[in-house]
């Protein structure tokens, strides 16, 4: 299944597509709510820090991730502070837009195999220092919660 980005791929500025085979077939909001179940450790301070210091730059706070998932969403609801611009069995897909940048992260299923793709689009000089420290830790906060979602899955 082909992801949804932000832009087309050669227009991002950023791009990070991580997979993981998966003991059971599952859908793309189960995935969503397996990964978002226990936030990494580390995660709220890390969105704290965010917040503190891009609300100095005009950009509004995100919060982060709150590890709930109360009710089926629906177009345009919130999953935390994402948007959720698409909803389908095999295809969940999320958006944050702000002035600084454009993020879409789509979490697909096929079968057994989970793949999270983000892709983002500056606007600004913000935007692109935001995105220096920002870029290898997403690449390993999402292989961190990859590796462990396949562990709980696998049940160790």
């Amino acid at each position: 299944m082909q992801a949804d980005l932000v832009a087309p791929r050669e227009e991002l500025d950023f791009y990070d597509t991580r997979g993981i085979d998966l003991p059971q077939p599952m859908t793309a909001l189960e995935a969503w709510g397996l990964a978002m179940r226990h936030p990494l450790p580390g995660m709220a301070l890390a969105f704290r820090i965010r917040d503190a210091i891009s609300a100095r730059f005009g950009v509004k706070r995100i919060g982060g991730f709150s590890g709930r998932l109360d009710q089926a969403p629906q177009l345009g609801d919130r999953l935390d502070f994402f948007v959720v611009e698409r909803i389908e069995p095999e295809i969940l897909t999320l958006s944050e837009r702000d002035r600084h940048l454009d993020v879409v992260t789509c979490i697909t299923t096929h079968g057994q195999r989970l793949t999270i793709t983000s892709s983002v689009k500056v606007h600004n000089g913000f935007g692109r220092l935001y995105m220096i420290p920002v870029a290898p830790m997403h690449r390993l906060i999402v292989s961190t919660m990859m590796r462990r979602m396949g562990r709980d899955l696998q049940g160790g």
